[in-house]
């Protein structure tokens, strides 16, 4: 596909661009059933888009012009790739174009990660694309970030293929059970009734990569383990991909504590929000400092995921900028 200029007569500072769209991909495929996808770029450019048969014709301001280009060169991209185009891949196309980013929409969107379930893993953004590329570069990752913005399930996601390249001989997901203090021994019921409920989100993670019928054997053979922190103490922890959870609620000595567990052929991701941080008043996020400690360290990467990442439904990302703006509102003289 090709774009091709020329200026109007109307105005010089308004350009006309003709795009012939190859005939392997149906319009309807691009443009969406009764052109929805088409008029989400329509609302995103001020450029005129007119579409006739297999020609798309862009009348507006050459750099405008120039960027619409580029998306529906991106789009045809992902449909050559065999994506399936949805409302999302052309809105995070979009994001992506406008802000820059070296990395194209094609190379994040069809960045397969995992395949399970009948169903395909992979980045939605370009942040979440450099957290699971730091997956494999780096020994120890942290995804500091808002609910919704993947931390857990793509790490999950990494840890379910390590295993299956037989990268790692385990799987080890923990998170801090705050609410119980850490003292399970005074709640009712078995340890895995105690337990679970504070560990249910990484199970959740588990039940859409795995079948749900192989993991209590996995579970019984020690493949894969799900344990609160407290747990690990004392441990040295071999050939594994092991995952921290909600680490915000670690205290800097869990955090230590933790960390030092690593053994070799393993990999540690340690993800949290530290604006939801749940310990005791006076107590110290380990999440929140260990940045400090730890910058500079080789093969230790922070990832950074923000309100633009949220994969969740449209209005967590409003709400968590809404929140982010309120806090900042009431921090400021």
């Amino acid at each position: 596909m090709r774009g091709e200029s020329s200026a109007t007569a109307r105005n010089s500072d308004v350009q006309q661009t003709r795009i012939v769209v190859p005939g392997a991909h149906p319009m309807v495929s691009l443009l969406g059933a009764r052109d929805e996808l088409l008029h989400i770029i329509e609302r995103a450019f001020s450029s005129d888009i007119h579409v006739r048969g297999n020609e798309i014709t862009i009348t507006g301001d050459p750099e405008e012009n120039a960027a619409v280009v580029r998306l529906f060169e991106e789009l045809i991209a992902l449909l050559a790739n065999g994506a399936v185009l949805t409302t999302d891949d052309v809105e995070r196309s979009v994001a992506m174009l406008r802000s820059a980013t070296p990395e194209r929409p094609v190379e994040v969107l069809t960045h397969d990660i995992l395949s399970a379930r009948g169903r395909t893993i992979r980045p939605k953004s370009v942040n979440q694309k450099r957290y699971v590329d730091a997956i494999d570069r780096h020994t120890v990752v942290f995804a500091i970030g808002p609910a919704g913005t993947g931390k857990t399930y793509l790490a999950v996601a990494k840890a379910v293929q390590a295993l299956q390249a037989k990268k790692v001989n385990r799987i080890i997901l923990t998170r801090p059970a705050v609410e119980a203090g850490e003292r399970l021994g005074f709640l009712p019921g078995t340890l895995f009734e105690k337990i679970d409920p504070y560990l249910r989100p990484l199970y959740d993670a588990l039940h859409d990569m795995v079948e749900p019928e192989s993991i209590p054997r996995l579970m019984q053979n020690g493949t894969i383990e799900v344990a609160p922190l407290a747990y690990m103490r004392g441990r040295t922890l071999n050939d594994a991909f092991i995952i921290l959870d909600e680490a915000q609620n670690t205290t800097p000595e869990q955090m230590k504590m933790f960390l030092t567990r690593l053994g070799f052929g393993s990999k540690m991701v340690v993800t949290g929000d530290i604006t939801q941080v749940d310990l005791p008043p006076n107590t110290r996020s380990g999440l929140r400092v260990v940045r400090e400690i730890l910058a500079g360290i080789p093969d230790v990467y922070f990832a950074t995921l923000a309100s633009g990442d949220v994969v969740r439904h449209k209005l967590v990302s409003t709400i968590i900028d809404a929140y982010e703006r309120y806090d900042a509102g009431r921090e400021s003289p």
